[in-house]
């Protein structure tokens, strides 16, 4: 027979692009559940829905009896003869329920219990659907900003990006179309196992899978030059290493698996195309693309772009790399804040240590300086510092006021006239 429930579960198969097989599993466990509310015990009973004529067979298999005690698992014989007048007393007979006997509270109960099923149905799909997708790049509209972040709309699939995950200073308005990263997808919570009851309708937060997006977070800038750059998309450049601070500065090691092809050429462009469709994409942020190296004498300075250092001597026991800079380099070195120097200690793995070159030239020369060439001081006073093993400028420099003092047969004065003369 025909069931507004099936025929209104027809229509949302429709609209939604649901399988029918799986509105069917649903049906058939929605009316079984309002069998067991009803009768108890269905284990007599069988449901069949057939989804392509709208109709639903609900059928109870029943015992013929002389005298009916159980109306839900018997029959009297009487009865069943309208229907077999073949039948005997100890046989089956199979009994077509009405499906509009349950009455409107159970009716109204199947309802809501459906919508609840597809809405579990449509959230599982979303979840099992962006989970397999996530580290691609998706285009969304945005159609609420809020204080803690944007949602945005794809294909009707509502994603967020917290403002952790906003390019910071990036402000992004109502109707801007944008790219952005399926980062992960947190699983919705699950409620196939409660029941629907009737009851007054309360307030409560949609829950479904949160599908969070970026593009802060460093795949988001390599899934870019993917897109820009042909010869990584092939794997014929392959980005090894990258760190970033998002909508300011990253810096970018490439390495090319063809020695004919030049990674850093082929991420800039002809004449900067490719890599400036970068930096638009991520409001401007400035992108150093260095070629990687496993030699940190040679890798180290390379990671200091745009500064060109002039020498760099590495102290393997502490992991310190101490870079000489051109003093007018100095400033492109360091970086606003210091940006540039945090990005170059991240992408190589080395702590380092920017020197003036003005500085180390003359503290070189300081080192080489015998305390003859020191203006002013007298043989004696020399002969005392030789005896406690100070022999260059540099030397008597670290020691200071009080490490004079305790040189034996230096006084106050003397150590103070020192100093005078080293400018101190």
């Amino acid at each position: 027979m025909r069931s507004e429930i099936v025929e209104a579960v027809n229509q949302i198969a429709k609209e939604k692009r649901i399988d029918k097989d799986e509105l069917r599993d649903i049906l058939e466990e929605i009316f079984l559940t309002l069998l067991k509310r009803k009768y108890g015990d269905i284990d007599h009973f069988d449901v069949i829905v057939n989804m392509d004529r709208g109709e639903v067979e609900i059928y109870v298999e029943k015992e013929v009896v002389e005298e009916v005690e159980n109306p839900v698992t018997q029959i009297s014989l009487k009865e069943a003869r309208k229907s077999d007048p073949e039948i005997e007393i100890g046989e089956d007979f199979v009994e077509l329920v009405n499906p509009e006997n349950f009455g409107r509270r159970l009716i109204n109960i199947a309802k809501q219990t459906l919508l609840q099923r597809i809405r579990e149905y449509e959230k599982r799909k979303i979840f099992e659907e962006y989970n397999n997708r996530v580290g691609e790049i998706i285009i969304g509209d945005v159609h609420q900003v809020t204080r803690s972040g944007y949602f945005l709309l794809v294909d009707k699939t509502e994603m967020f990006m917290p403002k952790s995950e906003s390019i910071p200073r990036e402000e992004l308005r109502r109707g801007d179309s944008v790219r952005a990263l399926i980062k992960k997808v947190v699983e919705p919570e699950s409620s196939e196992n409660e029941e629907v009851e009737e009851r007054p309708k309360k307030k409560r937060q949609r829950v479904g899978p949160q599908i969070i997006v970026s593009r802060s977070d460093d795949q988001f800038m390599i899934r870019l030059f993917e897109i820009e750059v042909p010869e990584i998309f092939d794997g014929i450049v392959e980005i090894r290493k990258i760190s970033r601070r998002p909508g300011e500065r990253a810096k970018i090691a490439v390495e090319s698996m063809d020695k004919r092809i030049d990674p850093v050429g082929a991420c800039v462009g002809m004449r900067g195309i490719r890599i400036q469709s970068v930096v638009r994409e991520l409001n401007g942020e400035k992108i150093d693309v260095i070629s990687w190296s496993t030699e940190p004498e040679i890798f180290v300075p390379r990671a200091l772009t745009p500064a060109k250092p002039v020498r760099v001597m590495l102290n393997y026991e502490e992991n310190l790399a101490v870079v000489i800079i051109p003093d007018k380099d100095m400033g492109l070195a360091l970086g606003r804040g210091e940006v540039n120097k945090e990005l170059a200690q991240q992408i190589t793995g080395w702590n380092i240590e920017l020197i003036k070159e003005s500085e180390y030239y003359q503290k070189s020369m300081e080192a080489e300086l015998d305390l003859e060439e020191i203006p002013g001081l007298s043989p004696s006073v020399i002969n005392r510092l030789r005896e406690a093993e100070i022999n260059t400028v540099e030397e008597l420099k670290n020691l200071g006021f009080q490490g004079l003092l305790a040189v034996p047969g230096i006084g106050q004065k003397t150590a103070q006239k020192i100093l005078q003369a080293l400018n101190i």
